[in-house]
C-alpha cells in the first residue's frame, strides 16, 4: 500500500468504518479498500478512461517489479535520488515500464534538482493528465496514454521553452538508448 492510500483509507476508514467519503477541494471520492472512485468535481487517472493495453491486477503484478507495480498501478512514489535514470544522460527514449510506449526524448530531460528524472515536454500523444487532489494539495498527475500507468506529476516551475516540469518516477520508465 502506498502512502496516499495508507493515509486516505486509514484515516477515513477509522472515521466511517471501512468505507469513507473524502472531500478534497470540492472533489468527493469514495474509498473502497484504498481505491478511490471520483464522484464529482474532477477525474481520477484511469477512472473512466479505456486504455489500449489492459491487464488484470494479477497480470500486472506478474509483469512488473514490486516497485514498478506500486508506482504504475497504485500511484506510489519512489524515493528521491533512488532511480538510476536520474543520471542517465545518453541520447535515447524514455518509455513506459508498463507497456513500452515512448514517452519522453532525452532531448527534453534536465536536472531539476528534485531527485526524480525530469523533462520539460513529453513526446506527442504519449501522456494524459488528471487532477490529483490527494494529500491536501492540488497537483496534476501524469499517466501513460496507452496503459494508464501512473508516471508522476507535472508542475509549472520548469525551464523554457515550456515552463513545465514533468517529474517522473524512474521505476515507471525504461530507457532505450539511441542507435549508433
Amino acid at each position: 500500500m502506498n502512502r496516499r492510500n495508507l493515509f486516505l483509507s486509514g484515516g477515513a476508514a477509522t472515521l466511517f468504518g471501512g468505507t469513507a467519503a473524502v472531500l478534497f477541494g470540492g472533489t468527493a471520492a469514495v474509498l473502497f479498500g484504498g481505491t478511490a472512485a471520483v464522484l464529482f468535481g474532477g477525474t481520477a487517472a484511469g477512472a473512466t478512461q479505456t486504455y489500449e493495453v489492459t491487464h488484470s491486477d494479477a497480470q500486472w503484478r506478474k509483469l512488473l517489479s514490486a516497485a514498478a507495480y506500486d508506482v504504475l498501478r497504485q500511484q506510489g512514489t519512489e524515493a528521491p535520488f533512488s532511480s538510476p535514470l536520474l543520471n542517465e544522460h545518453r541520447a535515447g527514449i524514455f518509455g513506459c515500464a508498463g507497456c513500452a510506449l515512448p514517452l519522453f526524448s532525452s532531448k527534453t530531460k534536465y536536472d531539476s534538482g528534485t531527485g526524480w528524472p525530469s523533462f520539460w515536454a513529453p513526446l506527442p500523444d504519449a501522456v494524459l493528465t488528471a487532477s490529483d487532489n490527494s494529500l491536501f494539495m492540488e497537483r496534476t498527475e501524469v499517466h501513460c496514454r496507452r496503459c494508464g500507468g501512473h508516471l508522476g506529476h507535472v508542475f509549472t516551475d520548469g525551464p523554457p521553452p515550456t515552463g513545465l516540469r514533468y517529474c517522473m518516477n524512474g521505476v515507471a520508465l525504461r530507457f532505450t538508448p539511441a542507435a549508433g
